[in-house]
């Protein structure tokens, strides 16, 4: 069964960035000073790894098409365990000539899960083959969940702060937006 043009390279373009992931994940966990965000890393890189020989082998054979593993699952946090607002940001600007330290790291790991979120899932929407197609999801899902999980570490520990807005400016913005069951035979209401 041969593969369409289009899904040939959003492959491609994804089992490229899978190496430089795997690439990137090795060098990182290696360079990391926390326990936590080595384990963390160390569970990425297997994960990483997993999705893309599963990827090689459907393609070179079609037999990894029922071992697809489940996405990286999402974890477990209410709202309220997050911490929210600005409390003295620290400032950021590059460093290319030093070794990378731990929140440089993590940061890194962040952006990359996000980008390859991004990515699976414009790749997912170029693949006519189903199983191609499943793959790409559930990299996005693995991936968005993955940078979640950074996300939440970083929150933690005071590395990802989250500007807010006042309460009621944001309450008023976003309750502008009415269910369509509220008003009869689904007619929107008209403003005034």
């Amino acid at each position: 069964m041969p593969f369409g043009a289009h899904e040939t390279m959003e492959v491609h373009e994804i089992l490229n960035e899978k190496i430089h992931l795997i690439n990137q994940l090795g060098h990182m966990v290696g360079e990391t000073q926390n326990y936590q965000v080595r384990h963390m890393i160390e569970r990425h890189l297997q994960t990483a790894i997993q999705a893309y020989d599963q990827m090689v082998a459907y393609t070179h054979d079609y037999s990894a098409a029922n071992q697809a593993p489940q996405p990286y699952g999402m974890p477990r946090m209410s709202p309220q365990q997050l911490q929210y607002g600005l409390h003295n940001p620290a400032p950021m600007l590059p460093q290319p000539e030093h070794a990378f330290n731990d929140q440089q790291i993590i940061s890194a790991l962040l952006l990359s899960h996000k980008n390859s979120a991004k990515n699976h899932m414009a790749a997912s929407l170029e693949c006519a083959d189903p199983n191609l197609r499943n793959m790409m999801i559930n990299g996005a899902v693995t991936c968005a969940n993955q940078a979640y999980e950074v996300f939440l570490f970083m929150n933690a520990n005071g590395l990802y702060q989250v500007p807010t807005m006042k309460d009621h400016t944001a309450k008023t913005f976003l309750h502008a937006y009415q269910p369509m069951h509220a008003q009869p035979h689904g007619q929107p209401m008209m403003p005034m």
